[in-house]
């Protein structure tokens, strides 16, 4: 029986990897979706390896319930160390039995997985150029953000306004042709959002994600059962108790976890399930490159309840820095055939190739001086 003989944090900039080791010489690789505090995540995985050497790798549900539980505290931070460790131990199980890890998750509900193309913002004529760039790479779904710069300081009527008008540019260009995702980040109050959310509803977006803070469970399902639109929330949540909390309260949302924050493969798996209870579609968060792609690409196919995936270009600049990247096909990702996770991490090229660290001086402040926003 093999067991696990090293578990290495691979700290780059502002991304946290992590390789996981067995003394066969099988490498685990995973990734933190916790980018504000990498170095933080970093120290967990550390912590986290001190119970990890001279375990069997295959105990994936254990090992998640031992490190989740090990100690007396919760958060973003140690979910995002479990998470990346927890995508490395299916990784190492999947080359043990040379199958994907989808296959191991009950085999495939789909043959491929529809993208939306996490496309750029910014003036209406911009983002009428990013929709037809998207479109003619074979997208037939696209998201951006298209709040106004500066709406920290509008009135609410030129913040609807603005936005309007950038959601406006976007559907006549696509017309029926592609869903409109409308990415808020998290930007904007209750009484702000409301009104903002019910201006949009003519465009037809397939949903409004993260109208508002992430302070209230209490608050995001108020939101959720008060609009027509539909709602997708969890980017930043990271258990089914949450998730739970959430459905429960707002009733049927798009669910958005991260596979490398809110508890890996293991965990997601259960949350996708609690979603499908609640007629709710899991639309898989995910912007850090190939590594979390394939991790949520596996998800994917082995759910019921999927139903579009976010993609970033980042993927495609970055893929001779991890060998086996999945290769985009017009608007969908194939099926993922090699054993385990199926991507690797080419330590020699990622310093050129990862994210900036997130610089703690670029809160954003209101005119007069108070804190606006977190992203």
């Amino acid at each position: 029986m093999t067991r696990i003989a090293l578990v290495e944090p691979i700290l780059v900039q502002g991304a946290l990897f992590v390789e996981v080791t067995t003394e066969s010489g099988i490498v685990g690789t995973g990734q933190s979706a916790c980018w504000g505090y990498p170095a933080a995540v970093a120290e967990v995985v550390r912590a986290a390896g001190a119970y990890l050497i001279g375990q069997d790798p295959r105990r994936v549900e254990h090992h998640w319930q031992y490190l989740c539980r090990m100690a007396p505290f919760r958060g973003n931070v140690l979910s995002g160390a479990v998470s990346a460790l927890d995508i490395a131990l299916w990784d190492i199980k999947g080359q043990l039995l040379q199958a994907p890890i989808w296959d191991l998750l009950g085999g495939n509900c789909r043959d491929r997985v529809r993208l939306h193309l996490l496309m750029e913002g910014g003036s209406p004529d911009q983002i009428a150029a990013h929709v037809r760039a998207a479109v003619g790479e074979g997208f037939n779904a696209i998201k951006f953000d298209p709040v106004p710069d500066g709406y920290e300081n509008m009135t609410l009527d030129a913040l609807i306004g603005g936005t309007v008008e950038r959601v406006a540019a976007a559907r006549e260009t696509i017309g029926s042709a592609a869903d409109i995702i409308v990415e808020l980040h998290r930007k904007l109050t209750p009484l702000q959002a409301l009104p903002l959310c019910d201006a949009l509803a003519r465009f037809r977006p397939l949903f409004i994600e993260d109208p508002i803070q992430i302070d209230s469970i209490q608050s995001q399902a108020e939101i959720a059962r008060r609009l027509t639109t539909a709602i997708a929330n969890g980017e930043r949540m990271t258990s089914i108790w949450e998730f739970r909390e959430l459905l429960v309260a707002g009733g049927t949302q798009y669910l958005r976890p991260d596979l490398g924050l809110a508890g890996g493969i293991t965990h997601c798996k259960k949350i996708a399930a609690i979603g499908e209870a609640f007629h709710a579609s899991v639309v898989t968060h995910n912007f850090l490159g190939p590594v979390l792609t394939a991790a949520a690409v596996h998800l994917d196919v082995s759910i019921p309840n999927f139903l579009v995936q976010e993609y970033s270009m980042l993927d495609e600049r970055v893929a001779d820095a991890f060998p086996g990247t999945l290769r985009r096909k017009g608007g969908y990702l194939p099926l993922p055939q090699a054993p385990g996770l199926g991507v690797r991490i080419d330590r020699g090229r990622l310093p050129e190739h990862t994210r900036p660290m997130w610089d703690p001086r670029l809160g954003l402040l209101r005119a007069d001086g108070s804190v606006a926003r977190a992203v």
